[in-house]
């Protein structure tokens, strides 16, 4: 695996440059020169260059510091959406769809676990399918994991044997306890006198 592939899987790499993009379109579009007319308005101006800048940087850093990229990802949200009032139609719309799409992105990237490498994929293939039948079949004991941690065993139970089952826990046989040595006083157990 090279190694810009490693450091992309590492980081919301999409969405962090399609927020850095909407900035950047949102802040060219609010500084629009149409021959004699310049869109640009008292507080709305100040908006029309701040709301961009902090989109941008809010791309940046998911892609820099990807641990944080919930905050990041529901800032740039809001921001994206506040943008179709602050921002001439939060850029055209364009820019809008943008910073709503890379901070959706942003919140949903989750770290990708390195990719095995070849020899540990040619020995996990290499396992005998007798293993895997024998954790998979319903042997009546609980299952054991497998190597990736999920349980594998279900079985079906008629009512009479749940029953029987229930029966021989409240009387406390078939129960797994130790024996206890002679004279070993009896361990307490709540809701038993």
């Amino acid at each position: 695996m090279t190694g810009f592939r490693a450091w992309r899987r590492e980081r919301p790499l999409v969405g962090g440059i399609l927020l850095a993009l909407a900035g950047v379109e949102m802040f060219f579009s609010g500084q629009l020169d149409l021959g004699n007319i310049h869109i640009s308005m008292g507080f709305e101006g100040f908006q029309a260059t701040v709301i961009p800048a902090l989109l941008a940087v809010l791309g940046i850093l998911a892609i820099v510091t990807p641990s944080q990229h919930l905050f990041y990802g529901i800032f740039a949200l809001v921001l994206a959406v506040y943008s179709l009032v602050g921002v001439n139609l939060g850029g055209f719309l364009l820019g809008m769809l943008l910073g709503a799409v890379g901070g959706v992105l942003v919140v949903a990237w989750r770290a990708r676990a390195a990719a095995p490498e070849e020899s540990a994929e040619s020995a996990r293939s290499a396992e005998p399918a007798a293993e895997t039948a024998r954790v998979a079949a319903p042997t009546g004991q609980p299952a054991h994991r497998a190597e990736h941690g999920a349980v594998v065993h279900a079985e079906a139970v008629d009512y009479a044997t749940l029953k029987a089952r229930a029966e021989a826990r409240r009387r406390g046989a078939g129960t797994s306890s130790p024996k206890r040595a002679p004279g070993e006083p009896r361990p307490f157990v709540a809701g038993r006198s």
